[in-house]
């Protein structure tokens, strides 16, 4: 190698060290050899380069997205049992794996009895979410009335909200299991109204539930407030309703659904 070779080739390496892009002498030198035995163009040169940096750091953002997320199971649509539920379109969830949903600020409300599979079909496209670059959080319902009576107890429910009023995407699983939370909590309605419409028309929400949304006034013990949450949660939503029989009465032993 030359010395403006070589002087050049130091050039760039320093410039990738200022763009904080780790890429090694060695890993540098890998790619001019082949460029120059191989005869590519510029951009190929480059794009080999860079590309494996950059797939590098777009898995690291996905490992970080997936374990911020807090998933219960880490579930994809392909282990998804469609064969058990001829009801259930595969195509509706492919499409809503692609996150298009995430980026107009749609809510998704899934209502279907227990074990039908809902929280592995969301928490899948809660999956591909973070795969697409969104920041997702899994909460069940029981699970955040804790965190937003622990807030207003300690007066910090102001920064719990923006908290979740900031994820792209919000998974709110099991609403319908959390009467001991609210029945500890009699402001427990009033704070899962706060989160819905802190997020309202802002960001997506996922609701998971076996409540019809009939119920929901007797189930909150506030028609008003329900009739509102409502109102913010199922405006301009996609509504799923998932019948048939629940996959985990039929798994052998009766255990964990889909």
């Amino acid at each position: 190698m030359d010395r403006k070779t070589k002087n050049l080739r130091d050039r760039v390496l320093d410039h990738l060290t200022v763009l904080r892009i780790p890429i090694t002498v060695e890993e540098l030198d890998h790619v001019l050899d082949a460029a120059e035995r191989e005869g590519v163009s510029v951009l190929e040169a480059i794009d080999r380069l860079l590309g494996e940096q950059a797939a590098r750091r777009r898995d690291r953002g996905i490992t970080r997205r997936i374990a911020a997320a807090q998933f219960a199971e880490h579930t994809t649509l392909e282990t998804f049992d469609w064969n058990f539920n001829k009801t259930i379109k595969r195509a509706q969830y492919e499409q809503l794996a692609t996150g298009d949903f995430i980026r107009r600020h749609v809510n998704v409300v899934l209502v279907g009895q227990s074990g039908v599979g809902k929280s592995h079909l969301m928490q899948a496209v809660g999956l591909s979410a973070c795969a697409a670059g969104y920041r997702v959080f899994y909460t069940t319902s029981a699970q955040l009335l804790i965190r937003l009576t622990a807030a207003l107890a300690d007066k910090s429910l102001t920064e719990v909200l923006r908290r979740f009023a900031g994820w792209d995407l919000l998974l709110v699983d099991e609403f319908g299991f959390d009467r001991i939370e609210r029945e500890d909590c009699p402001q427990a309605a009033h704070l899962l109204y706060k989160v819905i419409a802190s997020r309202h028309q802002k960001r997506s929400t996922i609701l998971i539930t076996n409540v019809d949304f009939d119920a929901w006034a007797q189930y909150l013990g506030d028609a008003p407030l329900a009739m509102a949450m409502l109102d913010r949660l199922v405006d301009g939503a996609l509504v799923l309703k998932i019948k048939g029989p629940s996959y985990r009465a039929n798994r052998p032993g009766g255990t964990a659904a889909p």
